[in-house]
């Protein structure tokens, strides 16, 4: 029923008391109360014997103004009620808020259609269903606005976590790899490490490189398997360059693996990657300078163009409009720096030591340094070879 005739319903029976029919008991002498006039709403129009709105308020617009002149303070009537409270009043204040049924009241409105539609241009007030509807939306989005940042939150804890546990995981197989080259484990190291061969980490790579070229070194190793593992290897140290250009040691092995390949692809191609190969030592070197090893192949890189033979230097001026080139004394000076950084570091470094002061033709000390090669502890292969040949320098001598 309408508010304005629900209204008129009401004040009827509040102001014609006799057109209401009393019980029977009330009849029979009880006394009765009279029925009080309920009290008009703010918004409600007071009675006035059937005409709604009074005439008074129906030249006002909205907000109480009338049409042409200027809005000034009034007193409130008798059927206006300055403040409310309680229920009533939250009432009151949530029907303003949300305009259910009230066409003509302002409220959350659509946007504007586009004009040209068949729909009217203009804006219309949302109904009830409409404004829950929106209510409900905007609830369900917010919870999964939230669900959605709680997400995120918890899959950044749960990576960070894999990211320190993937860490702590290669930082105790680079211990482990580490100690079994120091004991000379060459086999146990090469299958520790060939389980990580598809690992995107610089350190692993670069030691995997290594075990697969000292694998290619032992003499039980045949010359196919040999070269499949030196090709191998050159592949492991040019990902673990892709992977860390800082990496002292992936530039070091990169450059090792480029001068093992080359005896395969003939003379003229390790000649092509002398400059390479000095470039890369130079860089581990300038990354790493306490590292030995590198400084002392470098010393390998001058003693080798040092000793080239003629129709190596032949090939090499046919190459390069200036050729790589080297002396004895250039090489001697690295090898001296790698024993100065770490003392007794490496048999084949004595031993180079002694055959570079045979070129120089000092004896004394070529017996000096080719002794040392030849009382090294024998840890590996090499060193094995390394005291082999310094006996027969010795002898020589």
């Amino acid at each position: 029923m309408p508010l304005d005739v629900l209204h008129k319903f009401q004040l009827t029976f509040a102001f014609r008391p006799d057109l209401e029919a009393a019980p029977r008991w009330r009849q029979q002498g009880t006394p009765t109360l009279p029925r009080p006039a309920p009290v008009p709403e703010a918004h409600e129009a007071p009675p006035n014997r059937g005409v709604f709105p009074p005439p008074e308020l129906a030249s006002r617009n909205s907000r109480g103004r009338k049409p042409g002149k200027t809005h000034c303070a009034r007193p409130l009537r008798r059927f206006e009620v300055k403040r409310r409270s309680g229920p009533m009043a939250l009432a009151s204040r949530l029907w303003r808020v949300f305009p259910v049924g009230r066409g003509a009241a302002s409220g959350f409105r659509l946007p504007r259609r586009t004009c040209g539609s068949r729909a009217p241009c203009g804006s219309r007030p949302l109904g009830g269903s409409e404004v829950i509807g929106n209510i409900k939306t905007f609830k369900r989005g917010l919870l999964f606005s939230a669900l959605s940042y709680l997400g995120f939150e918890t899959y950044q804890i749960i990576s960070q976590a894999a990211v320190v546990h993937a860490k702590d995981k290669v930082e105790e197989v680079l211990e482990q790899a580490d100690y079994l080259y120091e004991s000379g484990e060459t086999e146990k190291l090469y299958h520790l490490l060939t389980q990580y061969k598809e690992s995107e980490d610089a350190e692993l790579l670069w030691r995997l490189a290594r075990a697969s070229r000292d694998i290619a070194q032992l003499n039980r190793t045949s010359e196919e398997e040999k070269k499949l593992l030196i090709y191998e290897a050159l592949e492991y140290a040019k990902r673990a360059l892709e992977k860390n250009e800082s990496s002292f040691g992936a530039h070091k092995w990169y450059a090792i693996c480029i001068s093992d390949v080359g005896d395969y692809e003939g003379i003229k191609a390790k000649i092509a990657n002398a400059y390479i190969i000095k470039e890369h030592f130079e860089k581990a070197i300038k990354l790493n300078p306490k590292d030995a090893t590198s400084i002392h192949l470098m010393g390998i890189w001058c003693y080798t163009f040092a000793e080239m033979p003629w129709y190596q230097r032949r090939i090499a001026e046919m190459l390069f409009a200036t050729p790589p080139s080297s002396t004895y004394e250039e090489a001697l000076g690295y090898f001296h720096r790698a024993e100065q950084v770490d003392p007794n570091f490496y048999s084949k470094n004595l031993l180079l030591l002694g055959k570079t002061y045979l070129k120089l033709n000092n004896k004394k000390l070529a017996a000096l340094w080719l002794m040392k090669a030849k009382d090294y502890p024998a840890h590996t292969e090499e060193d094995k070879q390394v005291q082999t040949e310094a006996a027969q320098l010795l002898t020589g001598l």
